[in-house]
């Protein structure tokens, strides 16, 4: 049986986690690549991208050795013209900030969305920690999503706006939204993933050395 998420139509209606959802609007963008490092209460999404499949087909899938190397993963497909979604929880940001800084000022033609995670209450961390703090300091556009739905519709939206301004954008969620249950209504796959961005050679731009 075909999963919903990879083959559900336009307008459907469907009961879904808040991660469930979050995958269900990357998908709807034309993401091209994920990276993660899983940590709650992010980990449904990449091992939702895992479990429904279409990995090389649809959209190539990386499990990494830390949120660090997540990021340069996806720094890198972002860079050379891919839609790029990387996942974490909050804590997980703090290990990733150098490539997330750098790739502010570098921009990334393709697109980048950096999902974090943060757990309020420490419900499954080691501490608490508002990410939204790291948009303000890195000067990049933040979404929170406060349902399943809009988990879906802010995805989708946080590829637009990384592709039209060639910089990361951070979608901040919590534990609540990651793990809520809500109808989420569907809108169309794209028809074809080739929407790649030319990657054009521009050293000045993008080697980040002084």
């Amino acid at each position: 049986m075909s999963n919903p998420l990879l083959q559900g139509k336009g307008d459907e209606c469907h009961l879904l986690l808040g991660n469930e959802a979050i995958v269900r609007g990357a998908l709807e963008a034309g993401v091209h690549v994920v990276t993660c490092y899983p940590g709650t209460p992010s980990s449904e999404v990449p091992d939702t991208f895992r479990r429904i499949g279409g990995n090389g087909d649809c959209y190539t899938l990386q499990y990494s050795v830390n949120e660090k190397v997540a990021m340069e993963v996806a720094c890198g497909a972002a860079l050379a013209g891919a839609k790029a979604l990387v996942t974490m929880k909050h804590v997980g940001l703090n290990v990733a900030a150098d490539p997330l800084f750098t790739a502010t000022y570098t921009g990334l033609p393709g697109g980048l969305v950096v999902l974090s995670a943060d757990d309020p209450g420490f419900h499954s961390s080691q501490n608490e920690q508002d990410n939204r703090n790291y948009a303000r300091a890195a000067g990049l556009p933040c979404l929170e999503p406060s349902s399943a739905q809009e988990a879906k519709d802010m995805t989708k939206e946080a590829f637009r706006i990384a592709r039209e301004l060639e910089q990361p954008v951070l979608l901040r969620t919590t534990t609540r939204v990651n793990h809520m249950r809500g109808a989420v209504r569907f809108g169309d796959l794209p028809s074809s993933r080739d929407d790649l961005v030319e990657f054009k050679r521009n050293p000045l731009r993008h080697v980040p050395v002084p």
